[in-house]
C-alpha cells in the first residue's frame, strides 16, 4: 500500500489525511504538540475548556463534504449549530452593531449611523456575492500552480477590482467611517490588513450570508477529534510528540522525513500542513531549492501575530455575547503600527469569545470561559514578550473591565497567554506569524506557496501558507485541492 506522510495537524493537515486515507493511502500524521489540531490545540485547565486557536465557522458544508467523502455523516459525530447574530461589535464610543443574518434589521442599524449608506449597503452584497462565486467557488478549490491558471483568472481579477484593497473597495459603497471600518475588518480575521489585503476577501460578507456563522458544540476540538477519527477508520494513524526536523530528498523527490529524535519514517508522498515558509526554510534547509530560497522567504511579508489570553471567570457574563469586537480609538492608525512600522502600541482593538455562551459545558457551573484576542506586530518587531506579555495583559484586562466585562480583576479563576513566541517555538511559524505569509494581491495565488511544491517532486503542501489561504474555509480547500493533484496510490 502506498503510504503518505502528513507534518502536522491542523485543520489542513487532519483533512488532508482524512481524504489520502479515503483514497486508498496509509496515512500517518506526525503531529510536533502533545494533541493534535495545530492552531486549533485545546487546553484544559482548573475545569475551564479553551479553543486555543480558531472559533469561526463559516462554510460548514467544507466540513460535511469531508465526512461524505470519508463514507460517514457529519452529523454522526459532531453537531454544529448556527449562531444569530455573526457578531456584536463595539465601537469605542460605546454604541453597539449586531451584525445578523436578518437584512432588515442589518438596514435599520446602518441607517441609524448614516442613512445614505443603506443603498451603499445593498450594492456591496451584490459585489460581494459575485466575488464569492468567481474567487471562492471558482477559484479557491483550483490548483494555481501553472501561469495558466493565472492568465485565465485576470480578467476576473480586473473587473472585479482584485486590484483594490478590501478598504478601498468597501469606501466605495460607505461613507461613514464606522460602516468602512464594520464592513472591512474581516482580513484580520485571517491574518490580512484591510488596508492591503486584496478586495477579493470582500467575498467574506457574502459567505456567511450564504452559510451562517457557526460554532461546534464541545468547542473546536469536537471537530478535530471528529476527523481524527476519520483518519483513524481508515487505518490510519495520528502520532503526537513527534516533531519533524527534515524533509528527506532522493534524487530530487521527498521520499520521508527525519524527526527530530532522529527516527526516519519513509513514504512514497509527504504533505506538509507545516507554516510553508517553515517548510522550505527549515525543513528543506539542505535541499537547494530554485524559488522559495532563503532570500525570498526573508523578503517576504508575514500576516501580524496574536496576543491571545485564556481566562475563566468565578462568575457568568450573560450580557455578553458568543463572538464580540470591541474596537479601540484607532483603526488605520493602529494596523499601520502593527503591519508597517511594527510597533507594539498602547491601545488595541479585541476579539472576545465567550463559547460559555453556548455550551455552558466548557466552564463550571456559573462560571464563564473567554479568550481574547489582540493582533500585534510579528516578530520583527523586535518586541521582548518575555517582559511585556504580563503588562500587555493587564492592559487587556483594564480595557475589558471599563468596557464589557465589570468586574473582571476580581472575578478570574484562571489564566493562560499566548505570545508571538509561542507561534515562533511552539508552532513553528515563520517570525512568530500567526496567519503565515500575508494575504496580498502579490503573495496570493499563483504567487503564494503552491499545493505541489515547485521544489521537490512528491511534497505537497496545505494550509494557511499555501493557497488558497489561511481561515478555516481556505485550509480545507487547500485540502481538497488534493484530490486533483496527488496521483491515486498504486
Amino acid at each position: 500500500m502506498a503510504r503518505a506522510i502528513v507534518i502536522g495537524s491542523g485543520f489542513g493537515g487532519l483533512a488532508a489525511a482524512a481524504r489520502l486515507g479515503a483514497r486508498g493511502y496509509d496515512v500517518t500524521v506526525l503531529e510536533k504538540l502533545d494533541a493534535p489540531g495545530g492552531r486549533a490545540y485545546v487546553y484544559r485547565q482548573d475545569g475551564y475548556t479553551f479553543d486555543a486557536g480558531p472559533t469561526i465557522i463559516t462554510a460548514p458544508y467544507l466540513f460535511e463534504e469531508l465526512w461524505q467523502a470519508c463514507g460517514r455523516r457529519l452529523a454522526d459525530d459532531v453537531t454544529l449549530r448556527a449562531l444569530d447574530p455573526f457578531y456584536e461589535v463595539r465601537f469605542h464610543d460605546g454604541d453597539v452593531f449586531r451584525y445578523t443574518a436578518d437584512l432588515a434589521a442589518m438596514r435599520e442599524q446602518i441607517a441609524r449611523i448614516e442613512p445614505r449608506d443603506v443603498a451603499g449597503f445593498d450594492r456591496f452584497l451584490e459585489v460581494s456575492k459575485e466575488i464569492y462565486r468567481v474567487a471562492f467557488v471558482g477559484q479557491a478549490e483550483q490548483p494555481f500552480h501553472e501561469l495558466a491558471t493565472l492568465f485565465k483568472a485576470a480578467p476576473d481579477l480586473l473587473r472585479l477590482g482584485g486590484y483594490r484593497s478590501v478598504y478601498s473597495e468597501v469606501s466605495r459603497y460607505f461613507r461613514s467611517d464606522k460602516l468602512r471600518i464594520l464592513f472591512s475588518f474581516h482580513p484580520l480575521l485571517i491574518g490580512g490588513n484591510p488596508f492591503t489585503t486584496t478586495a477579493y476577501y470582500c467575498l467574506i460578507a457574502h459567505l456567511e450570508r450564504t452559510h451562517g456563522v457557526h460554532y461546534a458544540e464541545g468547542g473546536m476540538g469536537a471537530l478535530v477529534r471528529g476527523i481524527v477519527g476519520l483518519i483513524e477508520r481508515q487505518g490510519g494513524r495520528v502520532r503526537c510528540n513527534a516533531e519533524v526536523s527534515e524533509v528527506l530528498v532522493e534524487r530530487g523527490r521527498a521520499r520521508g522525513v527525519r524527526l527530530a529524535d532522529g527516527e526516519v519514517l519513509e513514504s512514497d508522498i509527504v504533505v506538509s500542513n507545516a507554516d510553508a515558509a517553515w517548510t522550505y526554510g527549515k525543513l528543506l534547509a539542505r535541499h537547494p531549492r530554485r524559488r522559495w530560497t532563503d532570500a525570498k522567504l526573508a523578503r517576504a511579508r508575514y500576516s501580524m501575530s496574536l496576543f491571545v489570553w485564556y481566562f475563566g471567570t468565578r462568575r457568568r457574563y450573560d450580557d455578553v455575547y458568543h463572538h464580540t469586537m470591541v474596537l479601540g480609538p484607532r483603526y488605520k492608525p493602529l494596523l499601520d503600527d502593527i503591519f508597517k512600522h511594527k510597533v507594539l502600541a498602547e491601545d488595541f482593538s479585541l476579539y472576545l469569545h465567550r463559547p460559555s455562551a453556548s455550551d455552558s459545558t466548557l466552564a463550571p457551573p456559573g462560571c464563564d470561559s473567554f479568550y481574547v484576542l489582540a493582533p500585534v506586530p510579528h516578530l520583527q518587531s523586535g518586541t521582548d514578550w518575555r517582559t511585556h506579555a504580563e503588562p500587555y495583559r493587564a492592559a487587556v484586562e483594564r480595557r475589558l473591565e471599563s468596557t464589557v466585562l465589570p468586574g473582571l480583576s476580581q472575578s478570574i479563576a484562571t489564566s493562560h497567554m499566548l505570545t508571538p513566541l509561542d507561534f515562533r517555538d511552539r508552532l513553528s511559524s515563520m517570525n512568530g506569524a500567526a496567519f503565515a505569509m500575508e494575504p496580498q494581491l502579490f503573495q496570493s495565488a499563483w504567487f503564494r506557496p503552491h499545493n505541489r511544491s515547485e521544489e521537490v517532486e512528491g511534497l505537497y503542501l496545505v494550509g494557511a501558507g499555501t493557497h488558497p489561504g489561511a481561515g478555516l474555509p481556505g485550509v480545507l480547500s487547500s485540502a481538497r485541492i488534493l484530490d486533483k493533484i496527488v496521483p491515486p496510490p498504486r
